[in-house]
């Protein structure tokens, strides 16, 4: 069974409109905002530069990316940061194996987009049960579930979606 000229058309047409007139996909994926923040065009988010630079629990990551980043970034405070899903910072990690990563300030060497900075590679999701919540390793490409009151080396790093006004 054959396809109809008007179908393949209408197919290119779409392909052409969103591969090559789409921003998003002509473009870079991740563009520096210049205010300690990447925009991700892929996944429609807004992610911080940098984690919050030490150690902490998860109860406290929940409450600082809320009540204390979104007032460390120039131009005052901006609505929407949360902790990231666990899809979201998959989505940040870099498997092809040519690339080497960076070492981070715990001397920890990890595999995230070279457009984010870690401290150290162990960052917490929003993904928690009673008294855990997942973390995810970007040494690695790993995840798994730990108690919430463990902060070795644990860092959080704010995400918000892209549609949110600043």
């Amino acid at each position: 069974m054959g396809i109809s000229s008007a179908r393949v058309f209408g197919l290119t047409c779409f392909w052409l409109f969103c591969c090559l007139l789409s921003p998003a996909v002509a473009s870079e994926r991740f563009a520096d905002n210049g205010d300690g923040t990447v925009t991700d065009h892929r996944m429609g988010l807004v992610w911080s530069r940098t984690d919050n630079h030490g150690d902490i629990t998860w109860r406290a990551a929940r409450q600082w990316v809320r009540y204390t980043f979104p007032y460390t970034l120039p131009g005052g405070y901006q609505e929407g940061w949360r902790l990231p899903t666990l899809a979201e910072l998959r989505s940040l990690y870099v498997r092809d194996e040519d690339y080497p990563g960076y070492e981070t300030d715990c001397g920890q060497q990890v595999r995230i987009v070279p457009q984010i900075r870690l401290t150290c590679g162990w960052v917490w999701t929003s993904e928690h049960k009673k008294i855990t919540a997942r973390v995810f390793n970007f040494q690695r490409g790993y995840h798994y579930m730990d108690r919430m009151t463990h902060d070795r080396a644990y860092r959080i790093l704010p995400v918000r979606s892209l549609g949110q006004n600043p």
